[in-house]
């Protein structure tokens, strides 16, 4: 459901759009009816594929309304930025987007923006399905040349997991290590957690978008029950309202209207956004644009998600070469046929085996991967020798993370979470040398201020900021 078909903000709405809310909710609470009867479920916190085991991302497309990155939008990036897209942009990992044109169009224009992602911190370690859109939100701010902020939601894993809240907010933190370990540069990338950072621009942004959003929206949306605590229903406004800049004063200034917002995020985080989209012209905001990955698929198989509760269905960023090696041999599904002499004349199954899926996420060589491809499509290329194609792949990968990490201190994400005044200007552009070390032992701050305003921002009154 739109926003402009719920009725007005202040008046009570006449009884056929009550219906219709009423209608929409009770849709989409049968999505439990939708998985018995074998029907793909996708939701920000469930999914489930269809019964041939696959999502179907091309059904996602059209049920919820966004649309397919072509070849012609990959080209325009590339020739915006000059730089050439990253694997999972021109090998549509990321496939779908809500505006993504008009963030190039008005970037062509000299029009500023900024980046939003996140992470729910539930896990003492990332699996690589983690890293996936830290990867391309990197690629992203250093093709465009822009400011980002991470959210970590630790109230919402307080929220819906059995976890406590200090252990919510301990794997912030660490969880903000390995994203630190991706190599952003803290002069324009501003970490925060939710219980840390919470503060007066943020918190009216979450009213006004709460406003916004009736029950009825939300349970329709969110698939909420009566068995969900009214924290949960009341949580949606805080994943929605970084995508406003006026959130970020300390980096943006006061004005919401000083930056367009671009979310990376996977598909299942799609409901989120057509809510805030819908919210954003009631509050006076720019409806933030979206670009929205696949799943990263099991190690054992191509079924939605992987799963941190099952060690043996990922691979993480703390595995040793031999425990990837292990998992790969062990657990990676294979597409091959069941005898030597079949697979010789049949070839491998590249549409299920996970070896080559995972290959065209982390090889960035195009004619070496097309090479395999081949090779073992043909029978060529055993089962075992594709396994070994991406334990090479993947370990100096993982180990580089690791050495990267071991590199972070608490005064790095110290110097992450702070929110001392930026100087607006300084976040765009290229920037000049290495990022300055953090000072250990420092003074931080971590919550935001109306006080706490940056250097050159667009202010009130201002406009848009080219």
């Amino acid at each position: 459901l739109t926003a402009s078909s719920q009725g007005s903000k202040h008046r009570r709405q006449p009884m056929s759009e009550q219906v219709k809310e009423v209608t929409a909710g009770v849709e989409r609470v049968g999505m439990a009816d939708a998985s018995a009867a074998g029907e793909q479920v996708v939701t920000p916190w469930d999914v489930e594929a269809g019964a041939d085991g696959k999502i179907d991302y091309a059904k996602l497309i059209d049920a919820f309304g966004c649309s397919p990155i072509d070849a012609a939008l990959v080209a325009r990036i590339e020739r915006v930025t000059g730089c050439k897209a990253h694997p999972f942009l021109r090998r549509g990992m990321f496939f779908a987007h809500r505006e993504l044109d008009q963030i190039v169009t008005a970037y062509e224009a000299g029009e500023k923006f900024y980046l939003y992602t996140g992470r729910g911190p539930s896990s003492e370690a990332l699996h690589l399905g983690h890293l996936v859109p830290f990867h391309f939100t990197k690629w992203l701010q250093e093709a465009f040349k822009v400011p980002l902020v991470i959210q970590l939601t630790d109230d919402e894993k307080f929220l819906w997991k059995s976890m406590e809240l200090d252990e919510a907010r301990r794997l912030s933190r660490e969880n903000a290590k390995d994203i630190i370990a991706c190599g952003f540069d803290p002069r324009r990338t501003f970490i925060f957690s939710d219980c840390n950072y919470m503060c007066t621009p943020f918190y009216v942004n979450m009213l006004k978008i709460a406003k916004c959003v009736t029950f009825n929206q939300a349970r329709g949306i969110f698939g909420f029950s009566g068995e969900s605590n009214i924290g949960q229903i009341g949580f949606p406004p805080t994943q929605a309202a970084p995508a406003f800049p006026d959130c970020f004063p300390h980096l943006f200034g006061t004005n919401k209207k000083s930056l367009r917002c671009l979310i990376p995020c996977a598909i299942d985080q799609d409901p989120y956004f057509r809510m805030t989209r819908d919210a954003a012209p009631r509050i006076g905001g720019y409806k933030p644009a979206l670009v929205e990955s696949r799943f990263f698929p099991a190690l054992k198989g191509e079924s939605g998600k992987m799963s941190a509760s099952d060690p043996s269905s990922a691979i993480y960023v703390t595995d040793t070469p031999k425990q990837i090696k292990d998992k790969v041999n062990k657990y990676a599904f294979s597409g091959g046929q069941l005898t030597v002499e079949d697979h010789r004349r049949l070839g491998g199954n590249l549409d299920v085996d996970i070896s080559w899926k995972w290959l065209n996420f982390f090889m960035d060589d195009d004619e070496a991967l097309e090479k395999i491809g081949k090779a073992y499509s043909s029978g060529q290329m055993l089962s075992g020798e594709i396994k070994q194609e991406l334990i090479q792949c993947l370990t100096p990968m993982i180990v580089s993370h690791q050495t990267a990490r071991a590199a972070v201190t608490e005064a790095h994400v110290d110097q992450f979470f702070s929110t001392a005044p930026r100087d607006f200007g300084s976040m765009f552009g290229d920037l000049q040398g290495p990022a300055p070390a953090p000072v250990s032992g420092e003074v931080v701050s971590f919550q935001g201020s109306e006080m706490l305003v940056a250097r050159g921002a667009p202010g009130e009154g201002d406009g848009r900021h080219g």
